[in-house]
């Protein structure tokens, strides 16, 4: 077995390098897909891990968004929870369940909350920014 001892500033200093001669790649779209931000009443943006509502994994902790995707890409916001079970099994049987009653096809994962006190707020955030927003009735301006 062996080791290998990688330099991440010789590893930086070519994708500056390439970057600055216009010869960079283009991140591939699945990665992009693969995450998404969501804004809070806050204002504050949290990062997403997007999932399929099938190819979910189990989670043993964090705050969901359930999400309904169409064809053009748009996103609707379904619900915001947080998950409490001690289960993993069992959390990602509730996202599952639930997501299907609501139609979502898609789940978002927040994982960067440390405490429980952090994924309550987050919840919270997250809630009142992108439910009662879609709730709230729409306002024309002249």
């Amino acid at each position: 077995m062996g080791a290998r001892i990688i330099e991440l500033a010789a590893i930086r200093a070519r994708r500056s390098a390439t970057a600055n001669y216009g010869t960079a790649t283009k991140p591939e779209p699945r990665l992009i897909e693969r995450f998404h931000f969501w804004s809070g009443a806050s204002e504050k943006r949290y990062v997403h891990t997007v999932y399929g509502l099938l190819d979910c994994p189990e989670l043993s902790r964090g705050t969901y968004v359930l999400a309904r995707r169409d064809d053009a890409g748009r996103r609707t916001v379904l619900a915001v929870g947080r998950l409490t079970h001690a289960s993993a099994s069992l959390n990602l049987a509730e996202i599952r369940q639930r997501g299907a009653t609501l139609g979502a096809n898609e789940v978002h994962v927040h994982l960067l909350a440390a405490t429980d006190h952090e994924m309550k707020l987050v919840e919270f955030d997250l809630r009142t920014g992108q439910l009662d927003a879609a709730n709230a009735p729409s306002t024309v301006r002249h």
